[in-house]
């Protein structure tokens, strides 16, 4: 019987430049574990690719946090922030591989809505087969399903989208935390 480590205190920090390598192939390790668990392999390259990493840490108002339990690095954030309209996006998010199931992307979710608090809108997309991603956002951190895109309904936004195996589309997610007035 494996015992997990008991809990710790969640925080955040930005990563630096020279953790955005790490960073990258965590978050792909992490993505690439519900791809081989759905269909069985990742034959096409890392997911999410390179260069839509690469992309994402660069993207105007992004900030790379690295998620730290006790001071260990345990899972990251990509967000983007828009003090004006307050409507921010998650873009990439998650928890080490052998860190599955120990709560740490809810205290992590929480420490990141902690830290922006002034967010009137949280928005987020996951793939229609990232069963434990749907779980996760809507069940645990409260978010509702706004949007299903498909090659029917393509993202307007994200046209150029890369198709993922088995593609039947991404939703996209959404929390209001106040309301604008």
């Amino acid at each position: 019987m494996t015992t997990l480590p008991a809990p710790g205190r969640i925080t955040l920090d930005i990563a630096t430049e020279a953790d955005l390598p790490r960073f990258r192939k965590d978050l792909q390790d992490a993505f690439s574990t519900a791809v081989v668990e759905t269909f069985g392999s990742v034959d096409n390259g890392p997911i999410p690719p390179d260069e839509d990493v690469a992309a994402s840490f660069t993207a105007p108002n992004a900030v790379v946090h690295r998620i730290l339990e006790d001071g260990r690095w345990v899972g990251g954030a990509v967000v983007s922030i828009d003090r004006e309209t307050r409507h921010n996006t998650l873009d990439f998010f998650y928890v080490h591989v052998g860190e599955f199931g120990r709560g740490i992307g809810r205290r992590a979710w929480k420490a990141i809505e902690a830290h922006y608090p002034d967010t009137i809108v949280w928005t987020t997309h996951t793939p229609y087969f990232e069963k434990r991603n749907i779980h996760f956002y809507v069940n645990v951190c409260g978010f509702h399903i706004v949007q299903y895109y498909h090659a029917g309904h393509p993202d307007p936004n994200r046209p150029a989208e890369p198709d993922l195996p088995g593609d039947d589309g991404m939703f996209r997610f959404e929390k209001r935390l106040c309301f604008e007035g």
